[in-house]
């Protein structure tokens, strides 16, 4: 007899072992149609997964996350069983599943065409409308080997050999089509209805570029047409919004190879950053931060005490003199506490509050770099809170009603938090991570917020809580976070006096609210669409004159409003006003001001809102009083 407990509390007792597809079916005939896969006592497996004894078992379907999964990674391998009825000589190697799809690496003597793509989604949608069953099978690591290479798949056959020999391994097999894998899969082709080949892409074998260059299929799968549509339509938005050709087109920055990963501020980027980084300074004054500045580059033995030196290594630019080695700094971290230990602090100056834009590098591989997203130069909001066991709650929950209020002055109110957990490789004992883990937890609970726990992703030095936002067409950025430490003050030697006249160790609480600035500048831009609010725009008003009668009287508007702080043009081209009207446009100034004859005479100025809004004449006091709300409501 085997008993099997459903998700609702109910339980169906079978006479005989079970498979997931049958208790599916005496549930009833939709459900087993639904059917997807199952999660047994929490592993997700077949719908063909034999159950021989007393079980939890829950039915996936297309409405569970699990169920999206499972059609990725299922079309993954409906997509390599496509490319290999249409290019046999096409060798396969890996195929996951990735945020939003999944890709598929193959060998092959020429590259794919973009005709090659559309054969092989159709090809993709033949096989799925011919219902094959996809079935597993195990057989020894040995056999398997022997398998693949009689078929000539070397890739796979190498990627087996490296698995310990008295393994046996899972083979997924669909009409003619066998892979390597561990499941689980849809139970037949025609379950995959709804996806799409995106694009073809470079990558080496098994990540080496010492290895064969293979070629990426991209794509995309989804339970429903509709989600997929939403999805393109997204990423047709996202492409409009790229900040890297938003910042080429309104003249904000550019890159260049000449310093991969870095980038070259213009004038008007450069003016986007400093509003940043001022409201930012404001926010350290205001919330108990001293603002410091530790050193670019500093001796290896810091970074070797730090742990940073055997966990971060690869990560660090590194250089020599005098036969001293030195790295430039990749976290400002253990430079703040080398501030903090240079005196000697007491239990009542906790805690302790210290902020830096930090200017970090990291040598992130070539291959990754991404625009303003992904770069090797970087610079942190980066604060370091030093504090007593005690007040890391209260600091916690203190900060993100901080973070909070921050991200919705920048236009960001949809927010994540994930609570990230120790990683396999870390330093400090299992009980310090026990206490920093609880601590961060505590604080969510503490603050009303729903959260999710990230296992492992925690850093090497301790977990962290992670704020996630979600922008205008609904991408997922990370950006603030919030780690506790009991291990790094430990290693630098950071100590105060406490209440008892002991030396005890504080706690670090590592927190960043932007992160990286020019990473969330791009953020901005994206969310945007480059169209920056009032308060952080690099041009906020354009004064157009219509004809050269008016250029003196548009000249002392745009002065009046300088002087009164506002960032203002001038534009006395002798051009058509439609023409510069439309130039400005272009630019999505928040504001555009035309004066003709009428608007000097009577010492007032026609108004134009950005999207072509005619808010009509008024009086440049007037002006002065919308544009001055706008910024202080940050609207």
């Amino acid at each position: 007899m085997v008993s099997i407990r459903l998700p609702d509390g109910s339980q169906r007792q079978f006479d005989s072992p079970v498979t997931v597809a049958q208790v599916a079916g005496s549930i009833g005939a939709g459900l087993a149609k639904a059917a997807l896969a199952g999660k047994v006592d929490g592993k997700l497996v077949d719908t063909s997964y034999v159950i021989d004894r007393d079980a939890e078992l829950a039915i996936v379907t297309e409405k569970d996350a699990e169920g999206l999964e499972v059609i990725r990674h299922s079309a993954a391998h409906l997509l390599a069983y496509a490319v290999k009825e249409l290019f046999p000589e096409a060798q396969v190697t890996i195929g996951p599943v990735i945020d939003n799809g999944f890709y598929y690496d193959f060998s092959y003597k020429r590259p794919f065409t973009p005709e090659d793509l559309q054969a092989i989604e159709k090809k993709m949608a033949e096989l799925a409308k011919k219902d094959e069953p996809v079935t597993r099978k195990v057989l020894p690591r040995d056999e398997a080997v022997a398998y693949f290479k009689s078929i000539g798949e070397a890739y796979k056959a190498e990627i087996i050999e490296s698995i310990p020999q008295n393994e046996d391994v899972s083979l997924y097999s669909e009409g003619g089509f066998t892979d390597l894998c561990r499941g689980p899969h849809v139970p037949s082709t025609g379950k995959l209805k709804v996806f799409k080949l995106m694009k073809v892409a470079g990558a080496y074998w098994r990540g080496d570029s010492k290895n064969e260059m293979l070629q990426r299929i991209y794509g995309t799968a989804w339970a429903k047409k509709e989600e997929q549509e939403a999805y393109l339509h997204m990423l047709e938005e996202a492409e409009k919004r790229d900040h890297r050709k938003l910042g080429r087109a309104l003249d904000l920055f550019h890159f260049q190879d000449e310093a991969p990963g870095l980038i070259f501020w213009h004038p008007k980027g450069w003016t986007i950053w400093q509003q940043v980084e001022q409201y930012m300074r404001d926010v350290f004054r205001d919330n108990g931060y001293q603002e410091v500045k530790a050193p670019q580059i500093i001796d290896r033995s810091l970074w070797e005490k730090s742990g940073h030196w055997e966990n971060y290594k690869e990560n660090m630019f590194t250089t020599e003199s005098e036969n001293r080695n030195y790295a430039l700094k990749p976290m400002n971290c253990p430079g703040h506490v080398q501030i903090f230990r240079s005196n000697m602090h007491s239990y009542r100056e906790l805690p302790l509050r210290y902020g830096e834009f930090g200017q970090c590098h990291r040598n992130e591989p070539s291959g990754s770099l991404h625009g303003m997203m992904r770069v090797r130069g970087f610079t942190q909001d980066d604060g370091h809170i030093f504090c007593t066991e005690d007040q890391i709650l209260d600091e916690c929950v203190a900060f993100t009603a901080l973070l909070q209020k921050v991200y919705k002055d920048f236009g960001f109110t949809d927010i994540i938090y994930k609570v990230a957990t120790r990683p396999e490789k870390r330093v400090g004992s299992d009980e310090l991570w026990d206490k920093a883990e609880n601590a961060l937890i505590e604080s969510m609970k503490r603050s009303g917020q729903p959260y999710e726990i990230s296992p492992g992703d925690g850093a090497f030095y301790g977990p962290k809580l992670e704020y996630t936002l979600k922008d205008a067409i609904g991408r997922m950025w990370q950006c603030g976070t919030i780690q506790v430490d009991f291990s790094m003050p430990v290693r630098l030697e950071a100590e105060y006096v406490a209440e008892d006249n002991t030396r005890k160790t504080p706690v670090m609480l590592h927190r960043a609210i932007l992160g990286s600035l020019e990473r969330f500048i791009g953020m901005l831009i994206e969310n945007h669409a480059g169209a920056l609010p009032l308060w952080l725009a690099p041009v906020q008003v354009a004064i157009l004159n219509i004809s050269d009668g008016q250029a003196d009287y548009a000249q002392n508007i745009a002065q009046n409003l300088k002087k009164q702080g506002f960032r203002v043009h001038a534009d006395l081209r002798n051009e058509k006003i439609t023409y510069k009207i439309r130039d400005h446009s272009v630019q999505k100034l928040p504001y555009i001001v035309v004066v003709g004859d009428k608007e000097r005479d009577a010492n007032t100025v026609a108004v134009r809102a950005r999207g072509n809004v005619d808010l009509g004449v008024m009086t440049l006091d007037n002006l002065v009083q919308r544009l001055s709300e706008e910024i202080d409501t940050k609207a």
